[in-house]
């Protein structure tokens, strides 16, 4: 079983960085994302086309790099996740989990018995075809899955304590555009309720020993949502990125241009 690079990295104290794929699921990625030196990626499926048979094949081409492949399912369902762990990936980020039953029900789908319920199809690709010691594998695979609820409604941030109280849950991440939604004062990540929660989350991760992620759209965002305490950072979208890269050179270029 591939190494989880993101576990690897918080068990060294350090903060694990990623990056989210939206539309370049290509089969270059996989090395292009590696020459980035980053730790994991999350391939999105609730807002994207993505399938699970695209999601397979990015999985396998990032068997080629030590980037952890994780990826965010359109709903917490059993077939979404865990046709994906069999597909090989290390990692499964739910959007919008409001309740225990809900994690728990991620956690049953992710891990092995006894700490979950995913069913066994051992010697298929997570195992790189090769069948595995059963007992063995079960308490590896365990060890080495990571399992992220997503805190996206004020439901989610009142019950986050006992989201992260969730044996197996190993990270509460802030979906900023959907909290600060649903809380209605959409994309006001000043306002004063919107920075309370994200202390929040921190500090119920603190207390239950859980990692805090989110995403931020630029450096100012990453630098004070950082110094709130947050130690999981996926940096942009490749379609933001994308744009804004190219959108600033086309201006270069314009401006040699310009009569």
């Amino acid at each position: 079983m591939k190494d989880n690079r993101f576990r690897k990295v918080v068990s060294e104290g350090r903060v694990p960085v990623g990056h989210m794929i939206m539309e370049f699921g290509t089969r270059g990625l996989a090395k292009m994302l590696e020459s980035a030196g980053l730790d994991f990626v999350l391939f999105d499926m609730e807002h994207t086309g993505f399938d699970t048979e695209r999601i397979a094949d990015l999985t396998a081409w990032f068997k080629a790099t030590d980037i952890a492949p994780f990826a965010r399912v359109p709903q917490p369902l059993y077939h979404f996740m865990a046709r994906l762990m069999d597909a090989g990936v290390l990692g499964i980020m739910v959007g919008n989990v409001e309740t225990h039953e809900v994690a728990e029900s991620i956690v049953n789908a992710v891990k092995y018995a006894p700490l979950g319920k995913r069913g066994l199809g051992l010697g298929t690709a997570h195992n790189d075809y090769i069948p595995p010691d059963t007992v063995a594998y079960l308490k590896r695979a365990n060890e080495n899955t990571t399992v992220i609820c997503q805190i996206e409604s004020p439901l989610g941030l009142a019950n986050a304590e006992e989201i992260a109280a969730t044996p197996g849950v190993d990270c509460l991440w802030v979906g900023h555009f959907d909290l600060s939604n649903a809380m209605g004062i959409p994309a006001q990540f000043q306002h004063p309720e919107f920075l309370d929660a994200l202390q929040h989350v921190v500090r119920v991760c603190n207390r239950f020993g859980k990692l805090a992620g989110i995403q931020p759209g630029d450096e100012k965002q990453a630098e004070q949502w950082i110094n709130l305490g947050y130690n999981v950072i996926s940096w942009k979208t490749d379609i933001a990125v994308y744009r804004a890269t190219l959108a600033k050179e086309i201006a270069w270029v314009r401006s040699q241009v310009a009569v």
